[in-house]
């Protein structure tokens, strides 16, 4: 039994911690509380998903093995916040991505990641493609389980540089999440 430390979204957000759990690993659900060092070095595994908090170049180093991070993007475009919303806005690959955490935001290894193609749709909103992705990344982790589980993967470093938002970075104008994509892409 794996002891797993799951932060960021809650079982009523991810279906990732009841599969998890269904595969007879002990899941600690942290949610988006700050993560210790005691909580760290208790765990096998460490899964963020959702997690909007930084977690410090200190605390990676107690981790037994590299802290994975499933991301929304098609690393290394639209690092950091908001990934789904800045692929639209400047035409980036869109995607999902599993990676390893290290001392720069979204910029760890990568384990896997998935090229998501969105049909042009006029009824497509930002809320709508973020629930693809968030399903897409979910059924990647999924699919490659037991290589994730055991370590049994190649690691790809990406030379390319990339994109990168912060929070405070989102556009005032941008009302809501359930807006249509298309009439956004006509303000912006």
């Amino acid at each position: 039994m794996k002891k797993i430390t799951f932060l960021g979204y809650t079982s009523k957000k991810t279906k990732l911690i009841k599969f998890l759990k269904n595969r007879n690993n002990f899941v600690k659900v942290y949610g988006n509380k700050y993560i210790n060092k005691k909580v760290i070095e208790q765990s096998d595994l460490i899964i963020s998903f959702g997690y909007n908090k930084i977690i410090s170049n200190e605390l990676l180093n107690f981790s037994k093995r590299p802290i994975l991070n499933l991301h929304i993007s098609y690393l290394p475009y639209n690092r950091g916040a908001h990934p789904n919303f800045w692929s639209f806005i400047h035409n980036t690959p869109k995607g999902v991505t599993i990676h390893e955490m290290n001392r720069k935001i979204d910029q760890g290894d990568i384990l896997f990641r998935k090229k998501i193609f969105f049909k042009k749709s006029t009824n497509l909103t930002f809320k709508k493609s973020y629930e693809i992705l968030k399903k897409e990344i979910e059924t990647l982790f999924i699919k490659n389980y037991a290589k994730i589980m055991n370590g049994n993967y190649k690691k790809k470093k990406i030379a390319l540089k990339g994109t990168f938002h912060n929070k405070s970075e989102l556009p005032k104008n941008l009302k809501s999440w359930d807006v249509k994509i298309s009439d956004y892409l006509k303000l912006y």
